[in-house]
């Protein structure tokens, strides 16, 4: 199966790890996951956010550690559809967060003749308070890339 996920991933958090993970197990064994990582132009309003690299080079270090770095495509996206409009995947794995950009997606690929993508929704990954972990409270130091409290 051909999966895609996007996101800035930064920082890496536990969150994004389940994503990434459930797009792995959703493709199987001899699948792609296709992972858009955000360009600089997509991420230059939010503060804080290291390079397009960096961000890759995590993303890659974690899928060697899960062995599956084999079956990872990584590109960068330039706007919140990248190639889902134009190239072939059978489904998406998204948060409730970014469920409506994938419903965007199904209702623009079904206007162009597309098969719709599956949507895989996981659940937000809770930090010890009980809300959903998250970058922007990570860089807040409200909590780390694992959930716990820090204030």
């Amino acid at each position: 199966m051909n999966v895609c996920l996007g996101g800035t991933f930064y920082p890496l958090h536990k969150g994004h790890k389940a994503l990434l993970r459930k797009a792995f197990q959703v493709a199987g064994p001899k699948g792609s996951v296709f992972i858009g990582v955000a360009s600089a132009s997509m991420v230059k309003k939010k503060e804080g956010i290291v390079s397009f690299e960096k961000r890759k080079q995590s993303i890659e270090y974690f899928l060697t550690e899960e062995n599956v770095i084999g079956q990872a495509i990584i590109q960068p996206l330039s706007n919140k559809f990248g190639p889902t409009l134009k190239r072939d995947f059978d489904a998406i794995v998204v948060s409730p967060e970014t469920q409506p950009t994938a419903e965007e997606i199904n209702r623009k690929r079904k206007f162009l003749g597309k098969k719709p993508l599956q949507i895989i929704v996981i659940p937000f990954i809770l930090s010890e308070d009980g809300k959903p972990i998250s970058s922007s409270r990570i860089r807040r130091k409200e909590i780390d890339e694992k959930g716990t409290m820090l204030k």
